[in-house]
């Protein structure tokens, strides 16, 4: 009896002693003004967290219907203006599950998660590109060895992780080579990123890129530039063009008028190139124009609806400039654009101006959540559609956005 007594006396001790399971850092934020944002703490997560929720209602939206055309959308969905389940295949880019309730998302809110992780192990006043390739390899390399730590001979097991891998897999070959220094690899990796088509890469984490730098867009469209080493063309210009639009909307009482003088700042003078001049802008000037010409008398409630032929204008003018693939970067920026101009940049009517367009709706949808989630901030948002939003990310995709959100925003403050 004594030995079973020292026995239980030692694993207690050990035990007491011994290190414990880490509890969840809890933050506070108060009404502190911090001068370098010229925000207070609030303030400045109350934007965070509504550039993260805002942008994952744009997916969320969108991802029932990715792809679609117009008619189909009218025929399964009607006229889309709130979030709906969804049944669709899972794919690496798209939903990682055959079937999502209300509320699901797709690699648009993986990568505002994604980039809010990387961007806590920077420092707050310059990125590293070198040290964003590395975090998508190894991120990539996490994935290979759970991958081989499956032993199975049925499929199922390996699935989930294999829409992991084929998530990041062309990603990784381009940060790979980045990183090596070889101009040469680096150059024929990007020529073939999701072959050598100007996707809308960078565009997929340019908001969260913009919210790390609040209220300064010449600095957030740096920084976004140099993390778009993903991107060719000129699709490195929108990416960073979008990233100071979201700065611009990260101010205390920022206006439309914000939002639209971010798109004309050109730290790398684009509007000098010969011959072409800003490629990019070409998009800003075309949406204000279908925007303008769209325009009557309606109502904002009237010129959203089937019914309108302000809208059926504003579609058939997307429709013309459309490009081989739905994924393009100026396609989606310029649908974007349109959507926040055409809705008077009002958060529910740009989403439902460019999820009933179609095409690659929930990448567009995203965007412009994202830099209109941070204009307005989360506690403005529409109630039903961000506690769907937030609840369907943490109970089904194990997505806890409200602590992305903390998380970015300590680090921010330094806490």
């Amino acid at each position: 009896m004594r030995s079973y007594l020292v026995l239980f006396t030692c694993i207690f001790v050990f035990w007491s002693c011994g290190p414990k399971p880490e509890k969840e850092r809890k933050v506070e934020f108060t009404d502190t003004f911090i001068d370098q944002y010229q925000l207070t703490e609030k303030q400045l997560y109350d934007k965070v967290l509504g550039m993260i929720v805002g942008s994952a209602i744009g997916d969320a939206m969108g991802a029932p219907t990715e792809m679609w055309s117009r008619p189909q959308i009218q025929q399964e969905y009607g006229f889309v203006q709130s979030l709906d389940s969804m049944y669709r295949s899972s794919s690496p880019e798209g939903t990682w599950h055959d079937s999502l309730p209300a509320g699901g998302t797709t690699d648009d809110t993986r990568w505002k998660i994604l980039l809010s992780e990387f961007l806590i192990t920077q420092d707050t006043s310059a990125l590293k590109a070198n040290d964003f390739a590395k975090y998508i390899g190894e991120e990539y390399q996490s994935y290979l060895k759970e991958l081989q730590q499956v032993n199975s001979s049925d499929y199922e097991p390996y699935k989930p992780v294999l829409l992991k891998m084929g998530w990041l897999q062309e990603w990784s070959k381009v940060s790979t080579a980045f990183i090596s220094e070889d101009v040469s690899a680096y150059s024929d990796a990007l020529g073939k990123f999701y072959g050598g088509e100007m996707v809308c890469a960078g565009l997929l984490y340019s908001s969260s890129v913009g919210a790390y730098f609040p209220g300064n867009p010449s600095k957030a469209y740096q920084e976004a530039f140099k993390l778009s080493i993903y991107d060719i063309g000129y699709a490195k210009d929108v990416t960073s063009m979008a990233a100071a639009m979201t700065s611009a909307a990260m101010s205390e009482n920022p206006s439309i008028e914000n939002l639209k003088a971010a798109l004309e700042i050109d730290p790398r003078d684009y509007f000098d190139s010969r011959l072409v001049g800003r490629s990019a802008y070409v998009w800003v000037k075309e949406a204000a124009r279908i925007d303008s010409e769209s325009r009557g008398l309606d109502s904002l409630n009237s010129r959203l609806s089937l019914e309108s032929a302000e809208l059926a204008f504003a579609f058939q003018e997307l429709d013309k400039r459309q490009q081989d693939m739905p994924f393009h970067a100026g396609e989606i920026f310029l649908q974007t654009l349109t959507g926040m101009y055409y809705a008077d940049f009002d958060f529910m009517g740009t989403l439902t101006f460019l999820t009933n367009y179609g095409r690659d709706n929930d990448t567009t949808g995203a965007l412009a959540g994202g830099i209109l989630g941070a204009f307005y901030g989360f506690e403005a948002l529409p109630k039903k559609e961000k506690e769907l939003v937030l609840y369907t990310a943490k109970s089904k995709l194990n997505q806890d956005l409200e602590q992305t959100a903390k998380g970015l925003t300590a680090h921010m403050l330094g806490k």
